[in-house]
């Protein structure tokens, strides 16, 4: 059987064929006309121009404007806050909602009465305010800061404050005591473990004071964060993000963010580099607990006196701190 064959199609198309204008602007012949000469064109083109311009300036491009507005302020408008404008230090303590409401009122008081002395402020969030999920309630210490930061951004300093710990020195303003650039140059630990007694990972031996951003305590265990201090800055944001990761939150440390904090100092040099080790002393000394063997034991004159694990094992905090309170009182008289 034989089909027939399609008509051959020829290249040349059909005389007076109209042109396929589907999807093209029919134009008039007088502006065909005016387009094939160059002074034309340019006409055109300069009339159009105009009238984008006066687009772009008039309400037209509204849309584009008011979604760059935050606050009544556009994009571009948006003020840099002045770091080292305001209080030179923030104190931030996270509280549990549930804990004995007449001792956690105590150990805000503390930290108020310190503050006030100096001209630094406080901030107190509670635990149950941020995405933890399932983690513990610990790891809302990093996201504490990062609240405070976002709220104080004029300020310099931010001193994280477990609320097992009271500030005994009242007298020692944080800022001037060991803060300063020349404090931290004599203070810091150098070309030590950061995790005793023999990790490969130490502190660098060449860091200058003003290079720190981040001034934490060792204990006899490891890195101690129950207190800490940050420098406000673009570093410190990304620090406490890098920080406060779902992965390492997901990791299941068996000391949760203490753990994870040991984890990113040693591999991340980007961390280490801004990170000053102090004595425990200086900072977060133990009344109770792990302290490190040479510095890390209270002893009266110290800035602070902790007390780790005050609520485990049956414990109150409120109980086990109850000798210092006394001397607390006895200094206010």
């Amino acid at each position: 059987m034989h089909f027939a064959m399609p008509p051959r199609k020829t290249s040349r198309p059909p005389p007076y064929a109209a042109r396929n204008q589907s999807g093209g602007i029919a134009l008039p012949p007088a502006l065909k006309n005016l387009l094939r000469s160059r002074a034309g064109r340019l006409i055109v083109g300069g009339i159009l121009g105009f009238f984008v311009l006066i687009w772009m300036l008039s309400g037209s491009g509204g849309t584009s404007r008011a979604k760059s507005k935050v606050g009544g302020w556009t994009a571009a408008n948006i003020p840099k806050p002045n770091i080292g404008s305001g209080p030179p230090v923030v104190v931030v303590t996270v509280i549990d909602p549930k804990a004995d409401p007449v001792w956690m009122q105590k150990i805000k008081s503390n930290r108020e009465e310190y503050a006030k002395r100096h001209g630094y402020l406080t901030f107190f969030p509670t635990n149950d305010q941020y995405p933890i999920s399932n983690s513990p309630a610990s790891w809302s210490r990093v996201p504490g800061i990062r609240h405070a930061m976002t709220l104080y951004p004029t300020s310099t300093f931010f001193w994280y404050l477990d609320s097992s710990a009271l500030i005994m020195n009242t007298a020692l303003p944080i800022h001037t005591h060991l803060l300063t650039p020349a404090k931290l140059e004599t203070h810091m630990i150098t070309n030590a473990p950061v995790v005793p007694p023999d990790s490969v990972i130490k502190t660098f031996g060449n860091l200058k004071g003003d290079r720190i951003d981040f001034v934490v305590t060792q204990d006899k265990d490891g890195l101690a964060p129950s207190s800490f201090v940050v420098r406000n800055g673009e570093w410190a944001k990304f620090f406490l993000d890098a920080w406060f990761d779902p992965i390492y939150r997901s990791y299941n440390f068996q000391k949760a963010e203490s753990h994870a904090l040991e984890h990113i100092v040693q591999w991340h040099g980007t961390i280490l580099a801004k990170l000053a080790m102090v004595p425990q002393n200086l900072l977060n000394a133990y009344a109770t607990g792990p302290a490190a063997e040479k510095d890390g034991q209270y002893k009266d004159g110290d800035l602070v006196a902790n007390f780790p694990g005050c609520d485990k094992d049956g414990k109150t905090c409120a109980k086990e701190q109850e000798a210092f309170w006394a001397v607390l009182e006895q200094g206010k008289n």
